[in-house]
């Protein structure tokens, strides 16, 4: 009797220590095997790009956590179709986040250009900007590709700071992302544009609609990243009230558009040199500075820094998160996810090295739960199908899913994988027979399954 006790606390001990790993430690996932992919412009089968998606190691100390990281994610990348001539590659990356981040009651550190977090599978994190500004003393673009350089140059502080989510739409692949010499990244919402509500690209149309995740609705967003200040990232939707109550909603910026046409004052009433009057090539919305806060008093509006004090599910005691913003129709919304200022204190977060004793985090030991195959946003497309069959988990996916195509009566047809930070797989159909057929989606221990018709022309 006293073995069985001894053994029923030893596991109850694990179990706990595991339930309280800091999610900054265990959120981040994790692949040493398999390799990425990419698209180049006019060629619809994805290319190995030989190097490994997601991060290949955690390591943690009292302080801090360490993430080894190639900056490749598990969906494909490109094509780039605005002439950007890199492509996504290894960007050897030791990311140093602090464990404990803390609000920071100093002069506030703005968000720069270049990575400013990073998301759960290693890819880059930028803000709002491109490079690109206005210069006044010749009314002219300048910084950025195809630019001459800005007054001052690159580190300048410009009055007109171009927003790169509308100007350099174009160049995004389907995942909302492009490389800057070759460090891709995102600077908004990582789920793809076809998924939106309303679809602002056709960059889908011809490649795979996929992404670090699907935004659904119905349930709080997944923790998608952390910050350079070590504070957590969330998507799109969220507790409606700050305690964890009021169900789940939208959780929007409480930045808007000024009621301006001329360009020649900030919001804050300082007067800057003029940029460009408002028109159809620089509408409003083309600069950073094209934006005003307002605070709101909803719950579900975010602060100056795109975030809230929260109850979320991996932190129910409570912690300052940022959210990554949409509208109603799921398109991205200033600031997109953290800034024009961190919460928290910043700075880079790139080391060369680890430099002090860590423990090295392989992961959690628990599978995905039976509740989750239960409630699981699956999407079967088109149904009933010809050609081809797609299959695409509306959430995040963080530990690899096999799909199977089977008959009616059992039949294995085929097998697919749905990797850890992607969302979809294909089955080529243009073989079968006419009829109902059943997907099946399983990890270790559970599944769930859908039925399908075939239908031939």
């Amino acid at each position: 009797m006293k073995k069985i006790i001894y053994l029923f606390t030893l596991c109850a001990l694990v179990l706990s220590a595991e339930a309280q790993v800091n999610p900054a430690i265990s959120s981040w996932l994790q692949n040493t095997t398999e390799t990425g992919t990419y698209y180049v412009s006019g060629n619809t089968t994805a290319i190995d790009n030989g190097i490994l998606y997601n991060c290949q190691k955690v390591e943690y100390s009292a302080e801090f956590v360490y993430v080894t990281a190639t900056g490749i994610p598990a969906y494909p990348t490109g094509p780039f179709n605005d002439g950007n001539p890199s492509q996504a590659t290894n960007q050897n990356g030791i990311y140093k986040i602090p464990l404990n981040p803390i609000k920071n009651e100093g002069t506030l550190d703005a968000t720069t250009g270049g990575n400013i977090g990073l998301f759960i599978n290693g890819v880059a994190l930028f803000d709002y900007r491109d490079g690109v500004a206005w210069n006044p003393n010749t009314n002219a673009p300048c910084g950025g590709p195809g630019n001459p350089p800005c007054p001052g140059g690159p580190k300048a502080v410009n009055d007109w700071n171009r927003d790169a989510i509308p100007a350099e739409r174009a160049g995004f692949d389907c995942s909302k992302a492009h490389p800057a010499m070759g460090n891709y990244h995102h600077h908004q919402n990582p789920s793809a544009f076809k998924l939106d509500k309303d679809v602002v690209s056709d960059i889908c149309n011809l490649y795979d609609a996929d992404g670090l995740y699907a935004i659904d609705e119905n349930k709080h967003s997944p923790l998608i990243g952390f910050a350079y200040d070590g504070f957590p990232i969330y998507g799109a939707y969220g507790y409606k009230n700050a305690d964890g109550t009021g169900g789940i909603t939208r959780i929007k910026s409480g930045y808007s558009l000024r009621d301006i046409t001329k360009r020649t004052t900030h919001a804050d009433g300082s007067t800057v040199s003029n940029g460009p009057d408002v028109n159809a090539t620089y509408f409003l919305g083309y600069f950073r500075e094209d934006y005003e806060f307002l605070t709101q008093p909803d719950e579900d509006y975010l602060d100056e820094h795109n975030g809230r004090f929260c109850i979320t599910p991996e932190y129910p005691e409570g912690t300052y998160a940022y959210f990554a913003t949409v509208d109603e129709n799921w398109n991205s919304t200033y600031p997109y996810v953290v800034g024009p200022t961190f919460y928290g204190e910043a700075t880079n977060r790139k080391v060369t090295s680890v430099t002090e004793q860590t423990t090295v985090y392989s992961g959690p030991t628990s599978s995905v739960s039976e509740e989750y195959f239960n409630n699981v946003n699956l999407s079967i497309f088109p149904n009933p199908s010809s050609d081809l069959l797609a299959i695409q988990v509306n959430e995040l996916v963080d530990k690899n899913m096999k799909v199977e195509l089977l008959d009616i009566a059992g039949k294995l047809i085929g097998t697919k994988v749905i990797n850890s930070g992607s969302t979809i797989s294909y089955f080529d159909t243009q073989t079968l027979y006419e009829g109902v057929y059943l997907v099946k989606l399983s990890t270790d221990k559970y599944s769930t399954t859908r039925k399908v018709m075939i239908i031939k022309d």
